[in-house]
């Protein structure tokens, strides 16, 4: 014994001096109190939990009284030892401890030594398992841990998926693969009967672990260290909402994320949506210089989020126009530790889309077909037909007269009139430019390649006809992605070029239609369209073009863009936890509109004095080229039991574009339209430049202690050319903590079903930009009417601000995530409080200036709600899986602070209702901002409602006395569009193959002001117009009426807003139901497919609103009924 000891201390002659002297003194003291018999009779009880070997001695040292001899560098390797041992001797504790390890022990009297066993470790080597680890749908998933159950011997997969761990032989040897969203996988080694041969591993989805993942555009982040407030929808619960538009489903998802209603626009597949994460925080465009018939409404929208696609800033366009069967996954980052490292861009969200990569195999082609039928949604349209509205004529005294002569008149119009509503004509104006029409879309992807060399080729046509007649927008696609690894580089190269061309309807707004009288005729007798509808009475009806001549015509409105996109990016994972990450993209564009007016157009029938040029053609074109650049290193590293995620980057951002406007006027004939033609260049061709770069520099630290305590720090430094030379670089940073409480062992002893418990706290500082580039610099523009020997000459636009800077958002965010009996039971909380400051306004100015504003940095606004999301699920047995879910969430947006320029647009408001002009909407409640208010407040002036005896309204002024005369001054907030809540719910149903889902979204605790009840009721032209069927019911008529509104026959006097007309807004709408199946591979294999799928959906299939009134006024609202079929070859 003493010689082999002897022998073990040569071996560690390189030990340091005072190891050496250490052992020198243990041997000393071995042979001094020898009492091997005391000690080795010893049991005891103990338990390890995730420790490591040297911790293990330590304990058993104190337990025993043991001394143990072994060096710390060699052995500091074992961790992660988990057992516990009831009246154990220390020699099964070490056995127990030390297996599957190189090491061994030996026990001499009071003395344990642990040395290296040079034939354990020969039989580590002679079993070796290499292979790769799948995911249920063939792809390679790199990062699975792979451990040896009850030991400490493990490895991860490659960025291949592939694996080679050496193992001890003994009797059990099994593998344990986990990974994050995954289903734990064990393997039986002794069970494999050829070790020489890759031995492949399929993992499934756990259910109960979908969202364990935040991507942040940068990189990945563990979901369960994360303390930031981020919500993840994954493909496939994006297609059971809508299968064509991504930003339509996302407000299923999160409560947060909502779709302003648009009543103007409805369905038009031409219009963009708005839409905000936790409320607005920004002005934009105030009402007064809004153009209602204008759709560009996106642009410099300040509360639009960020929107990322695969590491760099795309337009919401790109998202609109992308093709859904291409998305991986789609992450909405809210607070500002998930949005903080996008720096200036961050504050009003980060919309983060993962697209699909191509996986590694045999040749796989996967088709995707849509087939939509759409059909016209008119149930908000309360018109009247021809006899219902020529009996209102009469009854609001259309037809009264003072004299004879005028009798005759009016009389003789009715006959009219009643001859042909008798004779049949009851034109339905709303059904001619309407349709329902069936769309398509198709998508094929091609992907495979051998593991080192990856490859996919996406083709997509999607064809998007509206339900107005003529209106369009088709989008087609090609792409091309490579993927080439080579040891610990991986580059990836993706090419794509896409087409949109759309049209709008040459039949006009829906409008034009709404208005049309229907005993009007609209045809002559020979079946052509008039000109003209039948002129009844002198003076006011100015509505008798017949829109459904000029949709005959040549008129046109029609643009396109296309788009270039080049995408490269190179990682290099240097060693296990430390990757260099570059990415650069290069995206051109090139978009035109052309719309032209034909001279035959009934438009030009009014044409006064010598200009008498018929035809209008206006022109734009644009050009734009961004770059992206970034370039980060992230270290990712588990030490012990400390959790490491580092991220050290750059990011850069340039954009240059230029547009051409011109006006042309004069053309022969519809045929003849181009500018050649013309017969004069009204507007001559003027040139717009605009260009813009962003640099920053950012840091983000992800850090977790035993899995228990989380810590979140990020810190960014963005420069910017857009803003003012004094104020072009600004920080912005976050922080966040957290804790599992789930994780703490106590909890896991005595509440073993409770699967998560985490609470969280965030604070920090985020930016936006809602203006044009060099809104902040002084600008000239040429001036071309005049030459001079030096050329023309040039006057200042616009007057900058040197001293401009970033709008800074102050985000607090506290909640806490549930989770219990694996997914049974899912809840998450939010609380936020997010104060904007600095907010980008005009400042007024005196006009003896030159000028009338300039941008500067006023204004305050705070946003504050709640959040709670619940997931349950009912029944989990077998085939059949029964889950439903619910969200809902709450905010108050209050303006804090406001600017001079605002006080002034409040008195030019005043202004617009004092000053009378004809063709002015006095009855809309304009938007005003004050202290206290919101800005989604509606003003107008407090109504005591209609006096019954006099069938006036009365108003109640701010000193608390009576008026009848309605005063802009005395206006105050009457009501607010945002709810009190919003959000949604819905039962997810699989059964075998079949699965069901259906989705209700709600809101209530809002109001609106009913434009439908004042202009087409109460205001409405009886006389010149059709109506809504109310306008007669519900009226004032004689002295002590007790009615809501005034008499009919007050027709000429506008009702300005008014609380009269403020109703409560409360909606409930099933906004999605899809029913499918998957066929099984035993019936789809035969015909050589691997995957078949059909799928229906219908989008809006019924909604209940407490408010009536019109919806879709310049293009009605849709219903979508979607079939598709996902094949895979």
């Amino acid at each position: 014994m003493k010689s082999k000891i002897r022998n073990w201390v040569i071996r560690c002659g390189k030990l340091s001096l005072g190891c050496k002297l250490m052992v020198v003194l243990l041997l000393f003291t071995h042979f001094a109190f020898s009492s091997e018999n005391a000690f080795g009779q010893q049991t005891i009880t103990v338990q390890f939990e995730k420790q490591s070997l040297s911790e293990v001695l330590q304990v058993l040292k104190q337990k025993t009284g043991f001394e143990f001899l072994y060096n710390d560098e060699e052995i500091k390797g074992v961790t992660n030892i988990t057992c516990s041992f009831t009246n154990a001797s220390v020699q099964e504790i070490l056995k127990s401890c030390l297996a599957g390890t190189k090491y061994n022990f030996k026990i001499v009297d009071n003395l344990i030594v642990i040395t290296p066993d040079d034939k354990k470790k020969d039989e580590v080597q002679k079993i070796v398992v290499s292979g790769k680890v799948l995911d249920d749908g063939g792809q390679t998933l790199p990062g699975v841990t792979i451990l040896l159950k009850g030991t400490t011997i493990g490895v991860v997969t490659d960025v291949d998926g592939k694996f080679k761990i050496e193992l001890p032989k003994q009797d059990s040897l099994i593998l344990l693969f986990s990974f994050v969203g995954m289903e734990v996988r064990e393997l039986d080694v002794n069970k494999i009967k050829d070790l020489s041969k890759e031995v492949v591993v399929h993992m499934k989805a756990d259910v109960t672990e979908m969202e364990e993942v935040v991507v942040t555009g940068y990189g990945q982040i563990k979901k369960q260290s994360f303390t930031g407030s981020s919500v993840t929808v994954k493909k496939e619960d994006l297609l059971k909402v809508s299968q064509t538009n991504v930003i339509a489903a996302l407000q299923t998802f999160d409560p947060s994320f909502r779709i302003q209603t648009n009543n103007q626009w409805g369905s038009d597949p031409n219009a963009l949506p708005e839409f905000y994460i936790r409320g607005r925080s920004g002005i934009g465009v105030k009402d007064l210089d809004r153009d209602n018939l204008s759709k560009s409404s996106l642009q410099g929208n300040p509360n639009l989020p960020l929107f990322i696609m695969d590491g760099f800033e795309v337009s919401v366009e790109k998202i609109y126009d992308f093709d859904m069967s291409r998305v991986a996954s789609v992450e909405i980052l809210k607070d500002a530790a998930a949005t903080a490292m996008y720096g200036s861009r961050g504050a009003n969200g980060v919309v983060v889309v993962t697209t699909l990569a191509p996986q590694p195999g045999k040749l796989r082609v996967s088709y995707n077909f849509d087939g939509a039928l759409t059909a016209p949604d008119l149930s908000d349209y309360n018109l009247m037909n021809a006899a219902e509205k020529l009996n209102a004529e009469f009854l609001a005294g259309c037809y009264d007269a003072e004299g004879p002569g005028e009798l005759l008149k009016k009389q003789q119009e009715y006959n009219l009139k009643m001859y042909n509503v008798q004779r049949g004509v009851d034109t339905y104006w709303l059904s001619k430019p309407l349709r329902t029409i069936f769309n398509h879309k198709h998508s094929v992807y091609v992907e495979g390649g051998s593991d080192n060399l990856r490859f996919g080729v996406d083709l997509k046509y999607d064809n998007q006809d509206g339900v107005m007649k003529g209106s369009f927008r088709d989008r087609m696609g090609a792409g091309f992605s490579l993927d080439y690894r080579f040891k610990r580089l991986q580059i990836k190269n993706y090419i794509s070029y896409n087409v949109t061309k759309s049209k709008e309807s040459p039949y006009g707004t829906f409008r034009d239609y709404t208005e049309k009288q229907p005993y009007d005729e609209y045809k002559d007798e020979m079946g052509n369209y008039l000109k003209e509808t039948k002129l009844w009475h002198d003076g006011s009806n100015t509505n008798l073009k017949n829109p459904l001549y000029e949709a005959t015509l040549g008129s046109f409105d029609r643009s396109s863009y296309r788009e270039l996109l080049d995408n490269i990016s190179v990682n290099w994972y240097i060693m296990d936890g430390l990757q260099l990450k570059g990415e650069f993209s290069v995206t051109k564009k090139d978009s035109k509109s052309d719309k032209f007016t034909d001279p035959k157009s009934s438009t030009y029938d009014y044409l006064q004095g010598t200009d008498l040029k018929r035809g209008e053609l206006s022109r734009y074109n644009a050009e734009s080229v961004e770059w992206n650049l970034n370039a980060v290193v992230m270290y990712n590293k588990l030490i012990d039991r400390h959790s490491i995620n580092f991220t050290l980057g750059v990011n850069a951002v340039d954009k240059s574009a230029s547009n051409e406007t011109a006006l042309y006027k004069g053309f022969p004939s519809a045929e003849m339209w181009k500018p050649a033609y013309a017969y004069e260049i009204v507007t001559k061709p003027t040139f717009d430049e605009s260009a813009s770069r962003l640099f920053g520099a950012l840091s983000f630290l992800n850090y977790s202690y035993n899995d228990i305590y989380l810590l979140d720090l990020s810190c960014r430094f963005d420069g910017s050319s857009e803003f003012g030379t004094d104020k072009k670089f600004a920080p912005f940073w976050s922080s966040g903590i957290g804790v599992n409480i789930h994780n703490y062992k106590y909890i896991k002893e005595h509440l073993p079903n409770l699967d998560i418990f985490k609470i969280r706290a965030t604070y920090g500082q985020t930016g936006k930009v809602n203006f044009a580039p060099f809104e902040a610099q002084t600008m000239y523009t040429t001036y071309t009417k005049d030459w001079y020997s030096t050329g023309f000459g040039a006057i200042i636009q616009s007057l900058g601000n040197n001293r401009l800077k970033w709008e800074k958002t102050n985000t607090w965010d506290l909640g806490f995530d549930l989770k219990i009996y694996r997914g049974a039971l899912d809840m998450r909380f939010s609380y936020y409080n997010k104060k904007t400051v600095d907010l980008v306004t005009d400042v007024a100015i005196p006009s003896s200036s030159g000028f009338s504003s300039y941008k500067d940095n006023l204004g305050e606004v705070r946003n504050e709600g709640v959040e709670v999301s619940l997931k349950t699920m009912i029944l989990n047995r077998g085939d059949l899986l029964v889950s439903v879910y619910a969200n809902i969430a709450h905010n108050k947006n209050e303006i804090l602070k406001i600017s001079e320029s605002l006080a002034a647009y409040n008195d030019k408001v005043n202004e617009y209702y004092k000053t009378k002009e004809v063709g002015r909407d006095y009855s809309k409640a304009l938007t005003k901002y004050v202290p206290g208010g919101s800005l989604t407040s509606i003003f107008g002036m407090r109504s005591l409602g209609i006096d019954p005896a006099t069938g006036d309204e009365l108003f109640l002024k701010n000193d608390g006395t009576t008026t009848y005369t309605w005063d802009p001054t005395e206006t105050v907030v009457i009501g607010n569009t945002e709810p009190d809540a919003q959000g949604s719910f819905g039962l997810n149903v699989a059964y075998k193959n079949f699965f069901l889902y259906c989705s209700f979204m709600y809101e209530f605790g809002g109001q609106r002001y009913n434009y439908t009840l004042v202009n087409d009721v109460e205001n409405a032209d009886v006389y010149n117009y059709n109506v809504d069927k109310r306008v007669s019911a519900d009226r004032w008529q004689k002295e002590g009426d007790i009615s809501p509104l005034k008499d009919i026959r007050d027709r000429d006097i506008t009702t300005n807003p008014t609380s009269r007309f403020i109703q409560d807004y409360n909606v409930l709408a099933l906004n999605s139901l899809s029913i499918g199946y998957d066929f099984n591979l035993a019936f789809v294999k035969p015909i050589g497919l691997s995957m078949l799928r059909l799928q229906f959906n219908m989008g809006d299939v019924v909604r209940f609103s407490s408010v009536k009134q019109e919806r879709g006024l310049s293009y009605p609202y849709a219903r979508t009924f979607n079939i598709s079929l996902n094949a895979s070859f």
